[in-house]
């Protein structure tokens, strides 16, 4: 109490205006970046996807032979590493860090290299470079993530290092914290998933959670609950399935269903088991709590000013972006090469989704959804990539249906071709059998409400 009330007198400091451009200015930039829809050419996105896509389009033809060779370089670096003669090589950080890895997870490094060859060259099993297993990847997942990754990491130090998130955090934890049982800065985390990327919401949340700004629980919440999909990609699902005449209808019940999902998903197993302690080598980094006599508005932007005055040097803030886009083209996308042409292998050419999706069929007939046999593959092959369920949806005559499908495909967050990956290779404690059961917890959480407000605009 005694420390919370010296908190309080200490708020009544003035700061130079130097201290408070030094909170503003970044920060304004980063919600310009990250925050603030965009209409281009009638598709809504964000600053940061302007950037994105216009690089994209620049250097498209060269992408895939360059990440085949970021591939490569990530795979060979590692055995470089761990059989450097020169101990000074292998205590480099920066070395160590990105190419100092267990063997699983060299191993899927030189998978991903060698099924970025194959597609690449057209030589080997046609099931890997199919244009629907690795070309999918190759060609359309990784440049998005290439190009996205990049523009992120190196602009995420606007939202992260100057004091934007302890200010919203304060601002909004009295809704936050009641409703879902987390901070208010994970509302920044929703946001930029909304108005841009998915992928990027996860890696802010993977940041915060290094940081030691979320505990294990609230970063397996925010990053399995909040990591929506963004409302351009939403709009290219509903264009895909034919009811993009129907879009307000569409993503308003995309937002229910995600609200129901974040308010019930938290407070049952597996994720109401995550303890509520920080990251270890970091510690608790954060305290939203607003003290006695204060108010939230004074006590944000005091919370704010100090974490903006902690960067001392803006080179140090430039090197860790770049350390980041590193760590993300050489960890995580060979990764995403090999378990997400995996993936869709599994979900193109096996029976293993379609038997899965079995037990569905019974409950898709009682919701009176038409066509149920042919639209339950698309309830569970979301698990492998979140475009998946339009492709199976896509040839269904219900336009109910299809509807259900594309909400569905949106809702259920958890797909291995990139979110499930990046959480895997993430310090967050949650394994691929706990995303199985959370993707099936979403599913029969959200599948009935779906439904139902289906049922109401199609009546």
């Amino acid at each position: 109490m005694e420390l919370r009330k010296q908190e309080a007198q200490e708020v009544t400091e003035q700061y130079s205006f130097k201290q408070l451009m030094k909170f503003l200015l970044p920060s304004l930039a980063g919600i310009l970046l990250f925050l603030v829809p965009v209409s281009v050419n009638g598709t809504v996105t964000i600053g940061l996807g302007i950037l994105a896509d216009g690089l994209q389009a620049a250097i498209s033809d060269i992408i895939p032979l360059f990440m085949t060779c970021v591939l490569w370089i990530s795979a060979i670096g590692c055995l470089v590493i761990k059989t450097a003669a020169a101990p000074s090589i292998r205590q480099q950080p920066f070395l160590s860090s990105l190419f100092d890895i267990g063997l699983f997870w060299i191993l899927l490094r030189f998978v991903g290299a060698l099924f970025a060859t194959i597609t690449l060259t057209g030589t080997g099993p046609s099931i890997i470079s199919s244009e629907l297993t690795g070309q999918v990847v190759l060609y359309d997942l990784v440049p998005v993530l290439m190009v996205w990754f990049l523009f992120a990491s190196l602009f995420m130090p606007l939202l992260l290092e100057f004091g934007l998130m302890d200010f919203i955090g304060s601002m909004v934890r009295k809704v936050m914290h009641p409703i879902f049982k987390l901070p208010g800065r994970s509302s920044v985390d929703a946001l930029a998933s909304w108005m841009g990327s998915g992928t990027v919401g996860v890696l802010l949340t993977t940041q915060q959670y290094d940081g030691g700004y979320y505990t294990k629980r609230e970063a397996a919440v925010v990053a399995t609950n909040f990591s929506i999909a963004s409302i351009a990609f939403s709009l290219v699902i509903a264009r895909f399935l034919g009811i993009d005449h129907l879009f307000v209808q569409f993503y308003l019940t995309v937002v229910v269903c995600g609200v129901v999902a974040a308010i019930i998903c938290p407070r049952i197993p597996p994720l109401s088991k995550k303890k509520d302690t920080y990251y270890e080598p970091v510690g608790k980094q954060i305290d939203e709590r607003v003290p006695e006599g204060v108010s939230s508005f004074r006590w944000a932007v005091d919370q704010a000013v100090k974490k903006a005055d902690q960067v001392k040097s803006v080179r140090n803030v430039i090197n860790r972006g770049i350390y980041n886009v590193a760590d993300i083209w050489f960890g995580l996308i060979p990764l995403v090469m090999a378990l997400g042409t995996i993936a869709l292998i599994l979900a193109e050419f096996t029976p293993v989704f379609t038997l899965l999706s079995y037990p569905i069929i019974p409950l898709l007939n009682v919701l009176q959804i038409p066509e149920a046999s042919a639209a339950a593959p698309a309830m569970i092959v979301g698990f492998a990539d979140m475009f998946l369920p339009a492709v199976v949806g896509s040839g269904i005559e219900s336009e109910l249906t299809r509807f259900v499908i594309g909400v569905m495909s949106l809702t259920q967050l958890i797909y291995m071709s990139e979110i499930g990956i990046l959480l895997i290779k993430s310090k967050i404690p949650i394994n691929l059998l706990e995303l199985f059961v959370i993707f099936l917890q979403r599913t029969v959480i959200t599948l009935p409400i779906a439904a139902l407000i289906a049922h109401l605009f199609f009546f």
